[in-house]
This record gives structure tokens, sequence and C-alpha cells, in this order.
């Protein structure tokens, strides 16, 4: 594995490197206040310590001018599922929530919503929901990514600085939610076979201005993925973005993928072709962000068998060298 690179030079006499990104994991520790660290490995990794995730994804998905300084929160509907004992968060992917219907659920809890935040909506889509935190401010809260598939006791937004703003929040969400069960939303839905929406998640509340991009991603020329959180952290940082992982031109690209084994043959080919000099693969063991770099000497299995063509590691084998 390479740290100091003599390799070919680009143009800005540099390697001519990709950098791949990996998903981080929990590690679940026990803080001094009985909670979860807030956000993922990753999450933290590309904007900072305070992950102020709700103003990057508004400004990824609109093109709504805000105030850098604005408190933003986002909203989401949700649905809870109930075991024996506790209510488990479904990840968006499974709830399969239209356009129409998110609208329809907006507007039967937008009062309540103007209400306690003493604000107006600033943009919706299907997903997403975006609106000036006011009194939730100083809600600590977490991300569906973070909090999806788990108890949700141990996710539910809390305080931190204020005594009293998590029960005004647990209070607007109990009335959204008597809201949404007799809506005619959920009468469709549960007569298609399809889970209710039965909630809202509030997290990402933060401003603009204290976005904190690591360097490796703001020095790259493109940044590839699907997560939304990209797309607004490449326009913050004034780089193009694109959400197909067909990518022909992989120098001096930053990606995080759903699925980057699949780059994988790709990546081994430019090595092979000098069309890239190094591999820089970001991962977060114990929690903690690693970044290596790896050459194609790195990524060949050694051999004691001279004549014989090296073979090249998996990316997981990469991964867990």
């Amino acid at each position: 594995m390479t740290q100091n690179s003599t390799l070919h030079q680009n143009t800005q006499g540099q390697p001519k490197r990709f950098t791949l990104m990996l998903t981080g994991e929990d590690v679940l520790e026990e803080q001094g206040d009985n909670q979860a660290r807030k956000g993922l490995p990753h999450e933290r990794f590309l904007l900072g310590d305070k992950i102020p995730l709700a103003p990057i994804l508004l400004l990824g998905q609109s093109t709504i001018n805000f105030d850098p300084n604005l408190e933003i929160a986002c909203l989401q509907p949700v649905h809870l599922h109930a075991t024996r004992d506790h209510l488990i968060l479904m990840s968006q992917d499974q709830i399969d929530l239209t356009e129409t219907e998110s609208t329809q659920l907006l507007n039967v809890a937008l009062a309540l919503l103007k209400e306690d935040f003493e604000h107006s909506l600033l943009f919706q889509n299907q997903h997403y929901w975006f609106i000036p935190a006011g009194p939730f401010s100083k809600l600590a809260s977490y991300s569906i990514d973070q909090a999806q598939g788990r108890n949700i006791d141990w996710w539910m937004p809390h305080d931190i600085h204020e005594q009293g703003i998590a029960k005004r929040w647990r209070k607007l969400q109990n009335e959204i939610q008597m809201l949404w069960h007799i809506d005619t939303v959920n009468e469709e839905r549960q007569a298609r076979g399809l889970p209710s929406i039965n909630s809202i998640w509030i997290s990402g509340i933060g401003k603009l201005k204290d976005v904190k991009a690591p360097m490796a991603f703001a020095q790259a020329s493109t940044i590839v993925g699907q997560h939304p959180l990209l797309t607004g952290l490449a326009k913050f940082c004034g780089i193009p973005s694109m959400t197909s992982d067909h990518i022909e031109k992989l120098d001096g690209a930053f990606a995080w993928l759903d699925k980057p084994e699949t780059l994988w043959p790709q990546l081994v080919s430019q090595l092979l072709n000098k069309q890239l000099d190094e591999l820089m693969i970001i991962d977060f063991p114990n929690g903690k962000p690693r970044e290596r770099i790896f050459t194609m000497r790195d990524i060949q299995k050694k051999s004691w068998i001279f004549w014989k063509k090296p073979e090249v590691l998996t990316l997981k084998d990469v991964i867990q060298s």
C-alpha cells in the first residue's frame, strides 16, 4: 500500500486518483448520557461533527435561496412497524410512498407544522419536507439512514441544551399521527396491502454554514453516487455530480456507491492501463475514518511462482487487507 506516490502526474501535477468511500456502520457504545452518537460515520465525515444534513439535502433538491445561518429541519413521513414490545422504523425504500400521497399527507399536517415550528414550509418533494427549525433548533435527532430497522427507543429526538423541546416534538408527532390514522391515504394504502404512513420523522437540524466537507471530497473533479446527500454537498462545493454509477473518466472522481463491487472490474482495468495511478479507499473501521491509497501492485495477489501472471484481489479482499 502506497502512502506517498511519485507515479504519473496529471495536468495539475497530481497522481491520477479515484476515491471510493464506503458506507460506515454504527459502533453502538453507550455515551455518558445513554444516547447513541449522532450521525453515521460517513455522515460525520462528509458534513463535519455538527452534521447539518437538512440544509445540504435542501440545497441539492431545490433551487431556492436561503440564509446559510438559518437552522433547517428535515421532516419525512414514515412507517413505524410494531413488534411485540417495541417499534421499528421502516426504511424509505420499503414504504413505496407516491408523490401524490406525500402531498396529501403534508396538506393534512401543514397547519400543525406551521403553528409549532412558527414558520412556513421552505420546500417539499416526495420524500423530504424542509422547514426552518424554529423552537426545535436545539433538538438532537438522527437520520432515517441511522435509525431505520431498529428499535426507535434509542433513536427518538432528545433534549441536549434545553429541557422540554423533545416533549413538545412528541406532542406534535402524536397529533399528526392521529390525523393520518383516519386519512384516506392510509385507508387506500392498507387496501393495497401497503404499510400505513403512521408517523413523521425529524432529523438533520442544522445550518448550511456549519458544513465542513473533507479535503478528499472538496478537491474532487466529479462526485458520483445516488444518495441525495452527495448532490447537495457537491453543489455546496461547486463540483459537478452524477447519480449514475457508469463513469467514463475515473481520474479525479469521488464516489459513494450502493454497490461499489460492480465498479471494481473497471477500476482494475484503468489501473492496469495507466489511466489511473492510485485508488483511495475511505472506510470506517470502529466508526473512525480511514483513508488508504492503493496502486496496481497493492491489489495483486503475491505468488512465489514468478512466471505466473499475478491474480487481482477482489474489492472485499482489498478492503480487509
